[in-house]
Protein backbone atom coordinates (compact mmCIF):
# COMPACT_ATOMS: atom_id res chain seq x y z
CA UNK A 1 0.00 0.00 0.00
CA UNK A 2 1.36 3.49 -1.05
CA UNK A 3 1.88 6.05 1.90
CA UNK A 4 -0.90 8.78 2.13
CA UNK A 5 0.64 12.29 1.05
CA UNK A 6 1.76 14.03 3.55
CA UNK A 7 1.98 11.19 6.40
CA UNK A 8 4.34 9.10 7.65
CA UNK A 9 4.04 5.02 6.36
CA UNK A 10 1.10 3.31 7.08
CA UNK A 11 -0.55 6.13 8.82
CA UNK A 12 -3.92 5.40 7.58
CA UNK A 13 -3.64 3.42 4.79
CA UNK A 14 -3.51 0.04 6.57
CA UNK A 15 -7.68 1.00 7.88
CA UNK A 16 -10.29 -0.40 5.29
CA UNK A 17 -13.75 0.77 5.68
CA UNK A 18 -16.11 -1.82 6.60
CA UNK A 19 -19.18 -0.46 4.90
CA UNK A 20 -20.16 1.23 1.90
CA UNK A 21 -19.37 4.88 1.75
CA UNK A 22 -21.88 7.05 2.53
CA UNK A 23 -23.93 8.97 -0.36
CA UNK A 24 -23.53 12.32 0.94
CA UNK A 25 -19.46 11.94 1.63
CA UNK A 26 -19.33 9.75 -1.82
CA UNK A 27 -20.26 12.83 -3.49
CA UNK A 28 -18.20 15.31 -1.67
CA UNK A 29 -15.37 12.66 -2.54
CA UNK A 30 -16.45 12.65 -6.04
CA UNK A 31 -16.35 16.77 -5.97
CA UNK A 32 -13.06 16.71 -4.88
CA UNK A 33 -11.53 14.46 -7.17
CA UNK A 34 -13.44 16.69 -10.22
CA UNK A 35 -11.62 19.50 -8.60
CA UNK A 36 -8.35 18.04 -8.27
CA UNK A 37 -8.87 16.11 -11.80
CA UNK A 38 -8.09 19.19 -13.66
CA UNK A 39 -4.44 20.33 -12.21
CA UNK A 40 -2.95 16.54 -13.51
CA UNK A 41 -1.74 16.00 -16.62
CA UNK A 42 -3.15 12.79 -18.89
CA UNK A 43 0.00 11.00 -18.58
CA UNK A 44 -0.46 11.44 -14.46
CA UNK A 45 -4.65 9.64 -14.53
CA UNK A 46 -5.56 6.24 -14.66
CA UNK A 47 -5.94 4.81 -18.22
CA UNK A 48 -9.63 4.78 -17.90
CA UNK A 49 -9.95 8.43 -16.99
CA UNK A 50 -8.21 9.81 -19.68
CA UNK A 51 -11.13 10.00 -21.77
CA UNK A 52 -12.65 12.45 -19.04
CA UNK A 53 -9.52 15.06 -19.30
CA UNK A 54 -11.05 17.84 -21.21
CA UNK A 55 -14.74 17.78 -19.44
CA UNK A 56 -16.07 20.58 -17.55
CA UNK A 57 -15.69 19.97 -13.42
CA UNK A 58 -19.09 20.09 -13.14
CA UNK A 59 -19.91 17.62 -16.02
CA UNK A 60 -17.23 15.59 -15.18
CA UNK A 61 -18.22 14.73 -11.47
CA UNK A 62 -21.66 13.75 -13.33
CA UNK A 63 -20.11 11.67 -15.97
CA UNK A 64 -17.32 10.28 -14.79
CA UNK A 65 -18.62 9.95 -10.95
CA UNK A 66 -18.53 5.89 -10.64
CA UNK A 67 -15.19 5.57 -12.68
CA UNK A 68 -13.45 8.10 -10.29
CA UNK A 69 -14.42 6.93 -6.82
CA UNK A 70 -13.17 3.15 -8.55
CA UNK A 71 -9.69 4.66 -9.48
CA UNK A 72 -9.35 6.27 -6.29
CA UNK A 73 -10.23 3.68 -4.04
CA UNK A 74 -7.89 1.17 -6.22
CA UNK A 75 -4.94 3.48 -7.27
CA UNK A 76 -2.82 4.77 -4.84
CA UNK A 77 -0.98 6.75 -6.81
CA UNK A 78 -3.81 8.24 -8.22
CA UNK A 79 -5.33 8.89 -4.68
CA UNK A 80 -2.06 10.25 -3.55
CA UNK A 81 -2.08 12.88 -6.91
CA UNK A 82 -5.06 14.02 -5.69
CA UNK A 83 -4.70 14.44 -1.89
CA UNK A 84 -1.63 16.73 -2.59
CA UNK A 85 -3.71 18.89 -4.61
CA UNK A 86 -6.36 19.11 -1.92
CA UNK A 87 -3.75 20.07 0.35
CA UNK A 88 -2.99 23.00 -1.88
CA UNK A 89 -6.64 24.10 -1.71
CA UNK A 90 -7.95 23.24 1.86
CA UNK A 91 -4.31 23.58 3.62
CA UNK A 92 -5.96 24.14 7.14
CA UNK A 93 -8.70 21.24 6.63
CA UNK A 94 -5.52 19.32 5.83
CA UNK A 95 -3.17 20.17 8.72
CA UNK A 96 -6.28 19.79 11.08
CA UNK A 97 -6.35 16.19 9.86
CA UNK A 98 -2.99 15.52 10.07
CA UNK A 99 -2.83 16.93 13.17
CA UNK A 100 -5.68 14.57 14.54
CA UNK A 101 -7.96 17.72 15.55
CA UNK A 102 -10.45 18.61 12.41
CA UNK A 103 -12.25 21.78 12.74
CA UNK A 104 -15.51 21.97 15.02
CA UNK A 105 -17.47 24.33 12.67
CA UNK A 106 -16.45 22.22 9.55
CA UNK A 107 -19.16 20.50 7.68
CA UNK A 108 -19.22 16.30 8.74
CA UNK A 109 -19.77 15.51 5.80
CA UNK A 110 -16.57 17.47 4.08
CA UNK A 111 -14.08 16.26 6.66
CA UNK A 112 -14.83 12.94 6.51
CA UNK A 113 -14.78 13.49 2.39
CA UNK A 114 -11.16 14.95 3.07
CA UNK A 115 -10.13 12.18 5.58
CA UNK A 116 -11.22 9.90 3.34
CA UNK A 117 -8.97 10.89 0.67
CA UNK A 118 -6.16 12.06 2.74
CA UNK A 119 -6.11 9.01 5.01
CA UNK A 120 -4.94 10.12 8.19
CA UNK A 121 -4.70 7.86 11.12
CA UNK A 122 -8.52 7.28 11.91
CA UNK A 123 -10.10 8.02 9.35
CA UNK A 124 -12.24 5.45 8.99
CA UNK A 125 -13.72 7.00 12.20
CA UNK A 126 -14.28 10.03 10.88
CA UNK A 127 -15.99 8.37 7.58
CA UNK A 128 -18.11 6.26 9.67
CA UNK A 129 -19.50 9.31 12.14
CA UNK A 130 -19.95 11.16 9.13
CA UNK A 131 -22.51 8.89 7.56
CA UNK A 132 -24.11 8.11 11.07
CA UNK A 133 -24.30 11.90 11.79
CA UNK A 134 -25.92 11.96 8.07
CA UNK A 135 -28.65 9.63 9.33
CA UNK A 136 -29.16 11.12 12.57
CA UNK A 137 -29.98 14.42 10.60
CA UNK A 138 -31.90 12.80 8.19
CA UNK A 139 -34.45 11.04 11.13
CA UNK A 140 -34.98 14.53 12.73
CA UNK A 141 -35.90 15.85 9.64
CA UNK A 142 -38.62 13.13 9.31
CA UNK A 143 -39.06 13.81 12.60
CA UNK A 144 -39.47 17.35 12.24
CA UNK A 145 -41.76 16.80 9.20
CA UNK A 146 -43.96 13.75 11.08
CA UNK A 147 -44.73 16.48 13.81
CA UNK A 148 -45.56 19.43 11.15
CA UNK A 149 -47.75 17.12 9.50
CA UNK A 150 -49.42 15.60 12.49
CA UNK A 151 -49.97 18.97 14.06
CA UNK A 152 -51.76 20.31 10.60
CA UNK A 153 -53.86 16.77 10.39
CA UNK A 154 -54.99 17.88 13.75
CA UNK A 155 -55.91 21.18 13.04
CA UNK A 156 -57.64 19.74 9.86
CA UNK A 157 -59.72 17.17 12.43
CA UNK A 158 -60.78 20.09 14.78
CA UNK A 159 -61.67 22.25 11.48
CA UNK A 160 -63.30 19.52 10.24
CA UNK A 161 -65.70 18.59 13.48
CA UNK A 162 -66.39 22.57 13.39
CA UNK A 163 -67.85 22.37 9.99
CA UNK A 164 -69.96 19.29 11.20
CA UNK A 165 -70.95 20.57 13.56
CA UNK A 166 -72.70 23.21 11.58
CA UNK A 167 -73.70 21.44 8.84
CA UNK A 168 -75.73 19.25 11.75
CA UNK A 169 -77.07 22.63 12.97
CA UNK A 170 -78.42 23.49 9.47
CA UNK A 171 -79.74 20.11 9.05
CA UNK A 172 -82.17 19.67 11.54
CA UNK A 173 -83.43 23.40 11.01
CA UNK A 174 -83.82 22.00 6.77
CA UNK A 175 -85.52 18.65 8.69
CA UNK A 176 -88.00 20.90 10.19
CA UNK A 177 -88.77 23.01 7.66
CA UNK A 178 -89.57 19.33 5.91
CA UNK A 179 -91.76 17.59 7.71
CA UNK A 180 -94.09 20.89 7.72
CA UNK A 181 -93.82 20.59 3.49
CA UNK A 182 -94.52 16.77 3.62
CA UNK A 183 -97.71 17.20 6.13
CA UNK A 184 -99.04 19.56 3.15
CA UNK A 185 -98.14 17.09 0.62
CA UNK A 186 -99.90 14.24 2.20
CA UNK A 187 -103.05 16.48 2.29
CA UNK A 188 -102.72 17.65 -1.16
CA UNK A 189 -101.78 13.70 -1.95
CA UNK A 190 -105.27 11.90 -0.57
CA UNK A 191 -106.93 14.64 -2.92
CA UNK A 192 -104.55 13.44 -5.54
CA UNK A 193 -105.58 9.86 -4.93
CA UNK A 194 -109.41 10.24 -5.24
CA UNK A 195 -108.63 11.64 -8.53
CA UNK A 196 -106.12 8.70 -9.78
CA UNK A 197 -109.04 6.73 -8.91
CA UNK A 198 -111.42 8.05 -11.53
CA UNK A 199 -108.73 8.24 -13.84
CA UNK A 200 -107.83 4.47 -13.49
CA UNK A 201 -110.68 3.44 -14.97
CA UNK A 202 -110.07 5.45 -18.15
CA UNK A 203 -106.66 4.89 -17.98
CA UNK A 204 -107.14 1.12 -18.11
CA UNK A 205 -109.25 1.39 -21.15
CA UNK A 206 -106.31 3.11 -23.09
CA UNK A 207 -103.63 1.03 -22.07
CA UNK A 208 -104.55 -1.72 -24.30
CA UNK A 209 -104.52 0.84 -27.22
CA UNK A 210 -101.07 2.22 -26.06
CA UNK A 211 -99.46 -0.93 -25.75
CA UNK A 212 -100.46 -1.90 -29.25
CA UNK A 213 -99.19 1.68 -30.78
CA UNK A 214 -95.87 0.60 -28.68
CA UNK A 215 -95.05 -1.91 -30.14
CA UNK A 216 -95.80 -1.22 -33.58
CA UNK A 217 -93.43 2.06 -33.03
CA UNK A 218 -90.70 0.09 -31.66
CA UNK A 219 -90.96 -2.05 -34.51
CA UNK A 220 -90.22 0.88 -36.46
CA UNK A 221 -87.47 2.51 -34.76
CA UNK A 222 -85.88 -0.63 -34.22
CA UNK A 223 -85.83 -1.07 -38.23
CA UNK A 224 -84.71 2.79 -38.52
CA UNK A 225 -81.85 2.68 -35.96
CA UNK A 226 -80.35 -0.38 -37.95
CA UNK A 227 -80.73 1.34 -41.05
CA UNK A 228 -78.99 4.21 -39.52
CA UNK A 229 -76.27 2.13 -38.47
CA UNK A 230 -75.87 0.95 -41.84
CA UNK A 231 -75.82 3.87 -43.04
CA UNK A 232 -73.77 5.36 -40.65
CA UNK A 233 -70.92 2.64 -40.88
CA UNK A 234 -71.14 3.47 -45.03
CA UNK A 235 -70.74 7.32 -44.20
CA UNK A 236 -67.60 6.81 -42.19
CA UNK A 237 -66.32 4.23 -44.00
CA UNK A 238 -66.79 6.96 -47.11
CA UNK A 239 -65.62 9.84 -45.20
CA UNK A 240 -62.21 7.45 -44.42
CA UNK A 241 -61.57 6.59 -47.83
CA UNK A 242 -62.20 10.42 -49.07
CA UNK A 243 -59.67 11.35 -46.39
CA UNK A 244 -57.09 9.34 -47.29
CA UNK A 245 -57.21 9.37 -50.75
CA UNK A 246 -57.23 13.86 -50.82
CA UNK A 247 -54.42 13.44 -48.67
CA UNK A 248 -52.62 10.59 -51.28
CA UNK A 249 -53.43 13.50 -53.56
CA UNK A 250 -52.17 16.46 -51.30
CA UNK A 251 -49.13 14.78 -50.34
CA UNK A 252 -48.79 13.25 -54.51
CA UNK A 253 -48.70 16.92 -55.69
CA UNK A 254 -45.86 18.30 -52.82
CA UNK A 255 -43.47 16.15 -54.33
CA UNK A 256 -44.73 15.95 -58.22
CA UNK A 257 -44.89 20.28 -57.88
CA UNK A 258 -40.98 19.87 -56.02
CA UNK A 259 -39.61 17.76 -58.75
CA UNK A 260 -41.17 19.28 -61.53
CA UNK A 261 -40.28 22.79 -59.95
CA UNK A 262 -36.73 21.89 -59.78
CA UNK A 263 -36.45 19.92 -63.13
CA UNK A 264 -37.89 23.68 -64.54
CA UNK A 265 -35.38 25.53 -62.36
CA UNK A 266 -32.64 23.39 -63.97
CA UNK A 267 -34.30 23.76 -67.80
CA UNK A 268 -34.26 27.43 -67.14
CA UNK A 269 -30.79 27.75 -66.15
CA UNK A 270 -29.42 25.79 -68.71
CA UNK A 271 -31.74 27.69 -71.62
CA UNK A 272 -29.88 30.59 -70.18
CA UNK A 273 -26.41 29.60 -70.00
CA UNK A 274 -26.83 28.27 -73.04
CA UNK A 275 -28.44 31.79 -74.64
CA UNK A 276 -25.23 32.96 -72.99
CA UNK A 277 -22.99 30.40 -74.96
CA UNK A 278 -25.15 30.86 -78.27
CA UNK A 279 -24.89 34.56 -78.38
CA UNK A 280 -24.11 35.55 -82.37
CA UNK A 281 -23.03 38.70 -83.92
CA UNK A 282 -26.42 40.63 -85.73
CA UNK A 283 -25.45 39.24 -89.14
CA UNK A 284 -27.36 37.27 -90.92
CA UNK A 285 -26.60 33.25 -91.42
CA UNK A 286 -26.26 32.31 -94.74
CA UNK A 287 -26.97 28.97 -96.41
CA UNK A 288 -23.23 28.61 -97.49
CA UNK A 289 -22.18 28.55 -93.81
CA UNK A 290 -24.69 25.41 -92.98
CA UNK A 291 -22.49 23.63 -94.92
CA UNK A 292 -19.84 21.04 -92.81
CA UNK A 293 -16.51 21.81 -93.98
CA UNK A 294 -13.13 22.59 -91.96
CA UNK A 295 -12.33 26.18 -92.59
CA UNK A 296 -8.41 28.01 -92.25
CA UNK A 297 -7.96 28.59 -89.05
CA UNK A 298 -10.37 26.08 -87.76
CA UNK A 299 -9.86 23.15 -85.12
CA UNK A 300 -10.35 19.47 -87.26
CA UNK A 301 -12.45 16.98 -85.45
CA UNK A 302 -8.83 15.30 -84.98
CA UNK A 303 -7.35 17.99 -83.33
CA UNK A 304 -10.77 18.52 -81.16
CA UNK A 305 -10.47 14.60 -80.21
CA UNK A 306 -6.66 15.06 -78.98
CA UNK A 307 -8.23 17.92 -76.45
CA UNK A 308 -10.30 15.61 -75.09
CA UNK A 309 -10.49 15.31 -70.88
CA UNK A 310 -9.71 12.09 -69.68
CA UNK A 311 -11.51 10.05 -67.26
CA UNK A 312 -9.07 10.94 -64.28
CA UNK A 313 -8.71 14.60 -65.04
CA UNK A 314 -10.19 16.32 -62.22
CA UNK A 315 -11.45 19.19 -64.83
CA UNK A 316 -14.29 16.98 -65.57
CA UNK A 317 -15.53 17.06 -62.19
CA UNK A 318 -15.23 20.88 -62.34
CA UNK A 319 -17.41 21.22 -65.65
CA UNK A 320 -20.41 19.03 -64.43
CA UNK A 321 -20.64 21.30 -61.11
CA UNK A 322 -20.62 24.02 -63.58
CA UNK A 323 -24.05 22.65 -65.23
CA UNK A 324 -26.99 24.17 -64.01
CA UNK A 325 -28.46 22.57 -60.79
CA UNK A 326 -25.83 20.10 -60.05
CA UNK A 327 -25.95 17.91 -57.52
CA UNK A 328 -22.85 16.23 -55.99
CA UNK A 329 -23.51 13.22 -53.99
CA UNK A 330 -20.22 12.06 -52.14
CA UNK A 331 -20.03 8.16 -50.85
CA UNK A 332 -18.27 9.53 -47.36
CA UNK A 333 -15.94 6.61 -46.33
CA UNK A 334 -15.37 5.45 -49.79
CA UNK A 335 -13.71 8.40 -50.59
CA UNK A 336 -11.64 8.63 -47.34
CA UNK A 337 -10.76 5.45 -47.15
CA UNK A 338 -9.15 5.70 -50.78
CA UNK A 339 -7.41 8.69 -49.72
CA UNK A 340 -6.54 8.58 -46.35
CA UNK A 341 -7.43 5.57 -44.34
CA UNK A 342 -5.32 5.68 -41.99
CA UNK A 343 -6.76 8.42 -40.04
CA UNK A 344 -9.82 7.23 -37.48
CA UNK A 345 -12.75 7.82 -38.81
CA UNK A 346 -14.27 10.67 -37.00
CA UNK A 347 -10.66 12.55 -38.38
CA UNK A 348 -11.33 11.50 -41.82
CA UNK A 349 -15.51 12.58 -41.51
CA UNK A 350 -13.87 16.11 -40.50
CA UNK A 351 -11.35 16.39 -43.24
CA UNK A 352 -13.47 15.25 -45.88
CA UNK A 353 -16.42 17.62 -45.04
CA UNK A 354 -13.87 20.78 -44.47
CA UNK A 355 -12.64 19.71 -47.99
CA UNK A 356 -16.64 19.82 -49.11
CA UNK A 357 -17.48 22.84 -47.58
CA UNK A 358 -14.62 24.68 -49.84
CA UNK A 359 -15.97 22.89 -52.56
CA UNK A 360 -19.16 23.84 -52.30
CA UNK A 361 -18.61 27.58 -52.02
CA UNK A 362 -16.44 27.98 -54.81
CA UNK A 363 -19.08 25.91 -57.11
CA UNK A 364 -22.14 26.60 -55.80
CA UNK A 365 -23.46 23.11 -56.31
CA UNK A 366 -25.72 21.44 -53.93
CA UNK A 367 -23.61 18.73 -52.32
CA UNK A 368 -25.05 15.90 -49.98
CA UNK A 369 -22.33 13.70 -48.74
CA UNK A 370 -23.80 10.18 -46.82
CA UNK A 371 -21.83 8.07 -44.41
CA UNK A 372 -22.74 4.85 -43.31
CA UNK A 373 -24.29 4.12 -40.32
CA UNK A 374 -23.61 0.67 -39.60
CA UNK A 375 -19.69 2.33 -38.85
CA UNK A 376 -20.89 4.45 -35.63
CA UNK A 377 -20.67 2.84 -31.92
CA UNK A 378 -22.90 5.71 -30.62
CA UNK A 379 -24.45 8.53 -32.07
CA UNK A 380 -22.32 11.18 -33.72
CA UNK A 381 -22.21 15.07 -32.40
CA UNK A 382 -21.46 16.94 -35.67
CA UNK A 383 -22.62 20.44 -36.83
CA UNK A 384 -22.37 20.27 -40.56
CA UNK A 385 -20.26 22.22 -42.52
CA UNK A 386 -21.99 25.65 -44.21
CA UNK A 387 -23.11 24.21 -48.23
CA UNK A 388 -22.98 20.73 -47.08
CA UNK A 389 -25.54 18.24 -46.24
CA UNK A 390 -24.59 15.29 -44.27
CA UNK A 391 -26.50 12.14 -43.91
CA UNK A 392 -25.90 8.66 -42.16
CA UNK A 393 -28.08 5.74 -43.06
CA UNK A 394 -30.49 4.02 -40.47
CA UNK A 395 -30.01 0.92 -39.11
CA UNK A 396 -30.32 -2.03 -41.54
CA UNK A 397 -29.75 0.14 -44.90
CA UNK A 398 -26.39 0.42 -45.94
CA UNK A 399 -24.70 3.80 -47.78
CA UNK A 400 -24.83 2.34 -51.23
CA UNK A 401 -28.76 2.05 -50.62
CA UNK A 402 -29.24 5.78 -49.56
CA UNK A 403 -27.22 7.09 -52.29
CA UNK A 404 -29.34 5.23 -55.13
CA UNK A 405 -32.48 6.93 -53.34
CA UNK A 406 -31.37 9.82 -53.48
CA UNK A 407 -30.31 9.48 -56.89
CA UNK A 408 -34.23 8.25 -57.50
CA UNK A 409 -35.10 11.32 -55.94
CA UNK A 410 -34.27 13.66 -58.03
CA UNK A 411 -36.71 14.72 -61.21
CA UNK A 412 -34.98 13.13 -64.51
CA UNK A 413 -32.60 15.69 -66.39
CA UNK A 414 -31.10 17.39 -63.61
CA UNK A 415 -26.87 17.20 -63.19
CA UNK A 416 -26.93 14.21 -60.35
CA UNK A 417 -23.11 13.28 -60.17
CA UNK A 418 -22.37 10.60 -57.42
CA UNK A 419 -18.60 10.31 -56.53
CA UNK A 420 -17.92 6.82 -55.26
CA UNK A 421 -15.33 3.81 -56.73
CA UNK A 422 -17.59 1.35 -55.64
CA UNK A 423 -18.77 -0.51 -59.23
CA UNK A 424 -21.83 -1.93 -57.84
CA UNK A 425 -23.60 1.64 -56.66
CA UNK A 426 -21.78 3.38 -60.05
CA UNK A 427 -23.25 1.15 -62.51
CA UNK A 428 -26.94 1.32 -60.26
CA UNK A 429 -26.78 5.10 -60.34
CA UNK A 430 -25.88 5.00 -63.92
CA UNK A 431 -29.06 3.26 -64.54
CA UNK A 432 -31.15 6.01 -62.72
CA UNK A 433 -29.40 8.77 -65.07
CA UNK A 434 -26.38 9.83 -62.66
CA UNK A 435 -23.04 10.71 -62.96
CA UNK A 436 -20.50 8.42 -61.67
CA UNK A 437 -17.23 9.87 -61.06
CA UNK A 438 -14.20 7.91 -59.53
CA UNK A 439 -13.52 8.79 -55.51
CA UNK A 440 -9.22 9.99 -56.94
CA UNK A 441 -11.07 12.10 -59.31
CA UNK A 442 -12.54 14.22 -56.16
CA UNK A 443 -9.78 13.54 -54.15
CA UNK A 444 -7.64 15.29 -56.95
CA UNK A 445 -9.82 18.05 -57.39
CA UNK A 446 -9.73 18.89 -53.39
CA UNK A 447 -6.51 18.96 -53.05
Amino acid sequence: MVESAGGGPGDGAAEMLDRPLPDGVRRRVVQIVSDGFGGLTVAELPAQLRQYARFAPNRRAKFAGTAMAAALETDPLFRQRIAEKFREVQPELSGALDSGSPTPAADPLDVAAAAYVLRPTGWVKLVTAAGEEAQRADAERADEESRAELERLRQELDRAREQTRADGERLRAELDTVKKEAESLHRKLRSALNDVKRGEAALRKVQTEIETVRAEGQAQVSAAESESRRLKGRLTETEAALEAARRAAREGRSVEDMRVRLLLDTVLDAAQGLRRELALPPVSVRPAETVDAVEPGRMTPKDIAARALSEHDPAILDQLLALPQAHLVVDGYNVTKTGYPQMPLEKQRLRLLGQLSALAAQTGAEVTCVFDGAELVAPVLLAPPRGVRVLFSKPGVTADELIRQLVRAEPPGRPVIVASTDREVADGIAKAGARPVASAVLLKRLS
